[in-house]
């Protein structure tokens, strides 16, 4: 794997890994809240890098990118990230696939950028608003009741509160390994960056149905942070999009149930 290091939205240094085939359509990975490019170590390590450019960012904040103090509430900063990768990495219309969080980040990108440079958007297990009783209504009380957790500079809650969040996202047990892994690089990120994510009010209503680009919304039927009622909402939006509920899969569906995920990312890829 390659390691890169570009400058983003007001000068932020965003890290960046990349595998698989330099000539094959790529695809940019944005992971959720408090993980890192390691999320997508089940795609970057597959089949799909025989024949797609894989390319995973560490969100501003995350991973080994840095974490300045503020620009987390600014849409045109998240945008300018986004596109500081495509362009300084010469991506050729990728496909951007962010689970959770990341589908917002895809929509701060396509709200200041535009979708006619991408290749395809793919939404996993994600939401597209924030601050609202709408956007609340699709998270679970079980997700919701860990949050507090996450903005505490307290060691002992935050790890807590993140440890339960991991037991939330996977319907398979992990192993002590990959925990401890997950743990460690949830962990890593500031509370501070984690408040300031999620505290930004965001409504994405508008500009969901000016989307024209091929678009695949992936979701876990045993979702137990995001709601699977959320498809509906995204369906309504975009009715152009292919919809995929993934059975025997919960919020990390690309980790529960890799063969499958990949294979119909692989599938949507193809018949761009």
């Amino acid at each position: 794997m390659q390691n890169h290091t570009i400058l983003g939205g007001e000068g932020v240094h965003l890290h960046l890994v990349e595998t698989g085939n330099p000539r094959g359509r790529p695809i940019l990975f944005l992971h959720g809240l408090s993980q890192c490019w390691l999320t997508w170590q089940r795609q970057l390590e597959s089949d799909l890098a025989d024949d797609y450019r894989l390319v995973a960012m560490d969100l501003r904040g995350h991973g080994l990118s840095e974490a300045p103090v503020g620009g987390y509430a600014d849409s045109a900063v998240w945008a300018a990230d986004v596109r500081a990768a495509i362009e300084g990495l010469q991506l050729d219309h990728p496909v951007l696939c962010g689970w959770s969080y990341g589908p917002l980040v895809t929509l701060d990108y396509v709200r200041h950028c535009g979708d006619g440079g991408l290749g395809g958007v793919v939404f996993v297990g994600g939401v597209t608003k924030l601050g609202s009783p709408a956007a609340l209504s699709v998270l679970t009380p079980e997700f919701l009741g860990l949050v507090p957790g996450f903005f505490s500079t307290d060691v002992s809650e935050s790890v807590r509160s993140l440890d339960g969040l991991l037991g939330l996202c996977f319907l398979r047990p992990l192993s002590p390994e990959e925990r401890f892994l997950m743990l460690g690089y949830a962990v890593s990120v500031p509370p501070r960056v984690r408040q300031a994510l999620l505290s930004r009010p965001l409504d994405n209503d508008d500009l969901l149905p000016t989307i024209r680009t091929p678009t695949l919304i992936v979701h876990g039927a045993e979702d137990r942070v995001v709601q699977p009622t959320v498809v509906e909402q995204h369906k309504a939006g975009i009715p152009q999009a292919q919809i995929h509920l993934m059975g025997n899969a919960g919020h990390a569906a690309f980790w529960d149930d890799a063969p499958a995920f990949n294979h119909r990312l692989r599938t949507f890829c193809q018949r761009l």
